[in-house]
């Protein structure tokens, strides 16, 4: 073995500093995918009445993890039993009116009825505390503080019955705008419809054929249900035509709609 010597001995490498350690590479984080939803809301006053009750049901197991506090609790069991109240008596109120007109009718033109069978007066359940009109405005605003919290999940909403359906993506070949043409302050008028497709696309690609040898040209490309041509009329008549095409993200899906047509000048 070699003597140690000190003549090669280099202080600065054992005195000098630690490096600093290598970072540690950490995976980037997978962002989740959402498909995207109807409105949690249910259009239907039955079926909004139904989800009121559940959510009064269901979110007392949840009030804590959300922090929600009394009054929020209490206001929206009252809206909810209160909905309910008014939906009952409407329905009361509307097969009595059948009734009534029924008998008004038989009444009138005759037929097989002792007198005094007219229908009974409508009864409605007992009165419940009446609240201030903006239901749905108050139950959305709660809703959304509660989607808010960093506890919430799509699983906690199912319970609460408020998540939306999920959206189920159409075939590309059903994709295709319907446009409708007129004039509208001397200029060209065109208006579609998104429909259910809203949640797959953004905007049209409207093009035009001026009949100019020129073919289809870009006209537009709005995320909006309408646009105006702007450009002028000419002279002489002439037959302008034009189509669509829905886009999502700059790229064209689905089918050219059907090509319409107007005369102007």
């Amino acid at each position: 073995m070699t003597p140690w010597d000190s003549g090669t001995w280099d202080s600065g490498f054992w005195d000098a500093p630690n490096p600093p350690p290598l970072p540690i590479l950490t995976q980037p984080k997978k962002r989740t995918k959402h498909m995207p939803k109807t409105d949690y809301i249910e259009k239907n006053d039955d079926l909004f009445a139904a989800q009121l009750q559940k959510f009064k049901i269901t979110i007392g197991s949840y009030s804590t993890l959300f922090a929600l506090t009394a009054p929020q609790i209490t206001s929206q069991a009252a809206d909810a039993d209160y909905f309910a109240y008014v939906q009952a008596c409407q329905q009361i109120m509307l097969d009595a009116a059948q009734q009534w007109t029924a008998w008004k009718t038989l009444l009138r033109a005759g037929g097989s009825a002792a007198a005094g069978s007219e229908p009974a007066a409508p009864v409605f359940p007992a009165a419940v505390p009446a609240v201030p009109v903006g239901i749905e405005v108050r139950f959305r605003a709660l809703v959304q503080f509660i989607k808010a919290n960093p506890s919430y999940n799509p699983s906690i909403g199912e319970a609460l019955g408020i998540e939306g359906a999920v959206h189920v993506a159409p075939a590309a070949v059903s994709l295709q705008p319907v446009l409708h043409l007129e004039q509208r302050g001397g200029l060209a008028y065109a208006y579609w419809s998104l429909g259910a497709n809203r949640a797959f696309v953004d905007s049209l690609e409207l093009q035009v054929d001026r009949g100019d040898g020129k073919g289809y040209v870009l006209l537009a490309q709005t995320p909006g249900t309408h646009y105006t041509d702007p450009t002028p009329f000419p002279a002489t008549p002439a037959k302008w035509k034009y189509k669509g095409i829905f886009c999502k993200a700059g790229a064209r899906v689905g089918q050219w709609s059907d090509e319409v047509a107007i005369i102007v000048g």
